[in-house]
């Protein structure tokens, strides 16, 4: 087998940034929300039906969003 030749990543989706999703502990979850109580935050998504992920990723693309993308079930 030979070796995949390297390339800059943005060159294969163009994505701007990815952020994974990370597993955490029922207590974590419960940490969390306990904290944001007292925190003042401020979030902004743009949710698409799972069926439309290749239009967020257009949007993502092009700049079309604030915040994040998030692809939802039925």
């Amino acid at each position: 087998m030979s070796d995949i030749p390297a390339f800059p990543y943005r060159l294969l989706w163009g994505e701007r940034q990815v952020r994974p999703v990370v597993n955490l502990t029922r207590a974590d979850g419960v940490e969390f929300l306990q904290l944001a109580e007292r925190i003042p935050l401020r979030v902004q998504i743009t949710p698409y039906p799972l069926e439309r992920a290749n239009f967020a990723l257009a949007d993502l693309r092009a700049g079309r969003l604030q915040g994040a993308a998030v692809l939802t079930l039925p």
